[in-house]
């Protein structure tokens, strides 16, 4: 019997199991109710020997966590264990052979149908095995990411919130990041996005207005009234009908920001953060699914703050009256698209400054003297990065959040005006300037700087040094003391963007955390485009900034992170029973 095992007597069999060359940990060969089955001797869950487990009425069961396995198809009874591979016996002459070749094939469908059962069970160690198995097979992350969002979107009716926010920020920065750091990065996303959605409801779909022709200006009116008033399924099917209309994607995102920017600053800036990721996500997966997700920015809008009806945007110091006058202006403006050679570290003082009034005036003066509005923006979140580089210790520890929201929210209206303009939008620079002037106590006194080492060259420290750093509690300065040094030194950007991607993934973060390092990576590539003394300050402030708000909020008890590892080792046949030397 060429290419099968034999497994000895059928009397040594029915004796004890019995465990031949095969599979991952070896073949398991059992005799029960006068057949002989043979399953691989790796327990699916987390590779527990299954030739010490017990076999009963069909059921054989591991002693480890007592998953059990129908022993003759191999199907699971438990969701949060997969199904064991079954391999064909035959039995001659007194002699038991097995074909050493599994029943079932680990497909690349399989995997995904697994992580769609993860999702659905919220089953952490599940969405992990997926994930490992669908990137060590080749699949495209955004295939991966895409079938986090389908069920995201569906399967949580108050619609889009950190869950898909995480993943779409963690799919941004895949490249900065090794292999581990990718499976990482898409498990931390997917499984924010299954906790979310748990027992959250279904969320359906209105149908799009039963009309043959539109008129898109009309529309986008339509939804901005809607969403004024709070009118989230008048605004849905407005904007379904847009979508089934063919309105391209400028012509959706400027509808969409416009009404969202009809306020300032609406809740705290994760309104417009959320559609700019949203937006952001369409780029990668394809417009085909623009019904789902666009519609799924709508339940936030029913009781989303406004800023401008807050105490503190009116008094002592009026923000509101100021930002109007401004946005009339805006209004009779040509914009732009080159800079004009004009002090911008001066205007970032100013919006760093006491003197609101006079930072809105500037602003506005530097769009008609022919500032890109993007830059603009871009300017404002460089602003709003200082406020955490220079953030104080000992503030309040909730406000690294407060300082954190106005930077992304910056950051998501530089990346918004990037991809489209709209006189709309471009009111959202100024929330975000008037939110970093808020912002202001946090930094009195100012957080000392590191001192660095400008003097030393070419001899750049490990990377990993800073990941030993931040296993102690509270160590911001140190951190960013050791980056400052590292960038002083000539070190690899390189070799640090992955090591501060794995001091976030190896963490149980929250979800400012993710927003943190994804927005403060995307602003410092902006900037690393051009070469200006400006340009070099920008990027080592949103480092800076980054590691300052990871060292804040770390260690954790790295739970999550633990899991995927887990999965990485059952992948790769390590024994996780066997203690480790």
């Amino acid at each position: 019997m060429t290419g099968w095992v034999r497994a000895g007597s059928v009397a040594e069999v029915q004796e004890r199991p019995r465990v031949v060359k095969g599979g991952e940990a070896g073949i398991a060969v059992f005799y029960h109710e006068g057949e002989i089955f043979a399953v691989d001797n790796r327990c699916p869950h987390m590779g527990f020997p299954l030739h010490t487990g017990s076999l009963c009425d069909g059921i054989l069961t591991c002693h480890w966590h007592h998953a059990r396995f129908d022993v003759k198809s191999g199907g699971t009874l438990d969701p949060w264990a997969d199904d064991v591979p079954t391999y064909r016996t035959r039995v001659r002459g007194g002699e038991v052979w097995v074909e050493p070749i599994p029943r079932q094939n680990r497909s690349v469908e399989k995997y995904r149908m697994r992580l769609r059962e993860g999702l659905e069970q919220n089953i952490g160690l599940v969405i992990a095995k997926a994930i490992v198995g669908l990137m060590e097979a080749g699949e495209a992350p955004e295939e991966i990411a895409r079938i986090g969002v389908e069920f995201g979107t569906r399967h949580r009716a108050g619609g889009w919130r950190s869950g898909l926010t995480i993943l779409t920020a963690m799919l941004n920065i895949l490249p900065r990041l090794d292999h581990r750091g990718q499976i990482l990065a898409l498990y931390q996303g997917l499984l924010h996005v299954a906790r979310e959605s748990a027992g959250m409801g279904t969320r359906f779909l209105l149908d799009p207005l039963p009309a043959e022709e539109v008129d898109l200006d009309r529309l986008a009116r339509w939804y901005r009234q809607s969403v004024e008033v709070r009118d989230i399924q008048g605004a849905e099917r407005v904007l379904l009908t847009a979508i089934q209309a063919r309105a391209d994607e400028k012509r959706l995102a400027d509808m969409m920001l416009a009404a969202v920017t009809d306020h300032f600053y609406m809740d705290t800036g994760h309104v417009l953060d959320f559609h700019n990721k949203a937006l952001e996500i369409l780029e990668r997966i394809g417009p085909e699914y623009r019904p789902q997700v666009l519609t799924s920015l709508l339940p936030q809008l029913s009781g989303a703050q406004r800023s401008e009806e807050l105490h503190n945007w009116q008094s002592p110091v009026d923000l509101v009256t100021p930002l109007l006058e401004a946005f009339d202006r805006l209004q009779k403006m040509n914009f732009g698209e080159e800079e004009n050679g004009m002090d911008e570290g001066a205007l970032l003082e100013l919006m760093l400054g006491e003197d609101p009034a006079r930072t809105v005036q500037e602003m506005t003066d530097a769009l008609e003297k022919g500032m890109s509005p993007v830059r603009l923006a871009r300017l404002v979140a460089l602003a709003a990065a200082k406020r955490i580089e220079e953030f104080h210790v000992q503030n309040d520890f909730n406000d690294w959040i407060t300082v954190l929201h106005t930077f992304t929210h910056a950051h998501a209206v530089h990346r918004s005006l990037d991809r489209s303009f709209s006189v709309e939008l471009l009111r959202a620079v100024y929330h975000g300037a008037m939110s970093v002037y808020l912002d202001r106590f946090l930094n009195i006194p100012r957080a000392k700087g590191p001192k660095g080492d400008p003097e030393v060259k070419d001899r750049p420290q490990d990377p990993e040094e800073l990941l030993t750093l931040l296993n102690q509690q509270q160590q911001v300065a140190e951190a960013a003391e050791w980056v400052a040094t590292y960038l002083d030194r000539g070190g690899e950007k390189g070799r640090l963007f992955n090591v501060l991607g794995h001091a976030l993934l190896r963490e149980d973060a929250e979800f400012h955390s993710f927003q943190m390092v994804e927005a403060a990576f995307s602003e410092h590539d902006s900037w690393a485009q051009e070469n200006s003394p400006l340009a070099a300050e920008a990027q080592r402030t949103t480092l800076l900034a980054t590691v300052r708000y990871l060292a804040a909020h770390a260690p954790t008890s790295r739970e999550l992170p633990q899991i995927a590892r887990i999965a990485w080792r059952l992948h790769r046949g390590e024994k996780l029973f066997e203690e480790e030397y």
